[in-house]
């Protein structure tokens, strides 16, 4: 029986990137002059079939949750930081939520799964599942059942949005950048030396502590990662869970991706694998400075919009690259042609 995350995404259109590529050339300027701004101009043509894509009603959700494995020490900060954060969210006090408001974003956090349980607070939704993630160095991460619904959350977020043009999606949890380097080392196949980075800024000792820990973990549950869901359920976090369901649930429904750093890379990551149809749909957003994002987008074979030695998390490379979008929809609507202005082509 097919599960609702294997079921394939929309078709992107090749009309109407056919259409896009025909005006690109038509336009007043030398052909391919633009650059970047000309290829996601038509891949979003594509993807909203649209003559005239459009990067201006953006929706932000971002995932909470805690990890079991930051008792292991391999965060700077206490884990009560995650549920802080969520606070500080709905406040409006954070970088993903100032930016979300330049970008006049609709915007709502999702708490996944803290370890206490929060008040009701202004602009976040509550589909806790449990106190965090089990600490995956000791035993899986999640039962199967807490990993489907992990996963139904990220798709339920998804249904529910309002008509929207790009969808971002962020994350919050202490302890998630060692979840994500143990999801990439086993869906990779690779040592954790090669994609262990500093995370919320860990010194050396601290670097040579994750890797041992992601190392444990990957000799404890060796024999049941063999598939992508079985490395989720496993290493995963619910936030990570979250996010690679509505990656997949977002081509599904026809609505491009902007893709976040390091921690969001990891969900595309196994939204890819559990899903191949869904890659056409994620846009990345841009070049984490996290030690092992570099390994994630060469085997994605992506090319990021930006590099700005970004590793704050919470979707907030994605929110900074939704300019750079908006200039090439406009860019690609706007420019006259070269028969309309009057202007020789040769």
């Amino acid at each position: 029986m097919t599960q609702w995350f294997e079921e394939d995404a929309r078709v992107v259109s090749e009309v109407h990137r056919q259409n896009a590529l025909a005006r690109q050339n038509q336009l007043t300027k030398p052909a391919g002059s633009l650059g970047v701004l000309e290829h996601c101009a038509v891949q979003l043509a594509a993807l909203q079939q649209r003559d005239q894509p459009t990067a201006e009603k953006i929706s932000v959700r971002i995932f909470a949750a805690d990890h079991g494995v930051a008792s292991e020490g391999v965060s700077l900060f206490p884990q009560a930081v995650t549920a802080e954060m969520v606070r500080n969210f709905s406040a409006g006090g954070a970088a993903i939520t100032v930016l979300a408001r330049e970008l006049s974003a609709d915007f709502q956090v999702i708490n996944v799964g803290t370890v206490g349980v929060l008040e009701n607070l202004a602009a976040v939704v509550d589909k806790r599942i449990g106190a965090g993630t089990a600490n995956l160095r000791v035993a899986p991460a999640m039962s199967p059942d807490e990993c489907a619904r992990a996963l139904a959350v990220g798709r339920d977020a998804v249904n529910a949005l309002t008509p929207t043009d790009i969808f971002i999606g962020g994350e919050m949890g202490i302890a998630n950048t060692t979840s994500a380097s143990a999801l990439a080392c086993a869906l990779l196949n690779l040592p954790p030396q090669d994609l262990v980075g500093r995370g919320t800024g860990v010194d050396d000792a601290g670097v040579a502590l994750k890797a041992t820990v992601i190392g444990d973990a990957l000799q404890l549950h060796r024999a049941h990662l063999n598939a992508p869901l079985q490395v989720l359920q496993y290493l995963g976090g619910f936030e990570i869970a979250a996010l690679a369901g509505a990656y997949i649930r977002c081509a599904q429904r026809g609505i491009p991706v902007l893709v976040d750093g390091f921690i969001c890379t990891a969900a595309a990551l196994v939204a890819a694998q559990l899903n191949e149809s869904v890659r056409a749909w994620l846009l990345f957003s841009h070049a984490s400075a996290e030690r092992g994002h570099r390994l994630l987008i060469e085997h994605l074979d992506v090319r990021p919009l930006l590099n700005l030695d970004m590793r704050l998390g919470e979707g907030s490379g994605a929110a900074v690259a939704v300019p750079l979008l908006r200039m090439a929809c406009a860019l690609h609507n706007q420019m006259a042609s070269f028969e309309s202005a009057g202007v020789s082509r040769e």
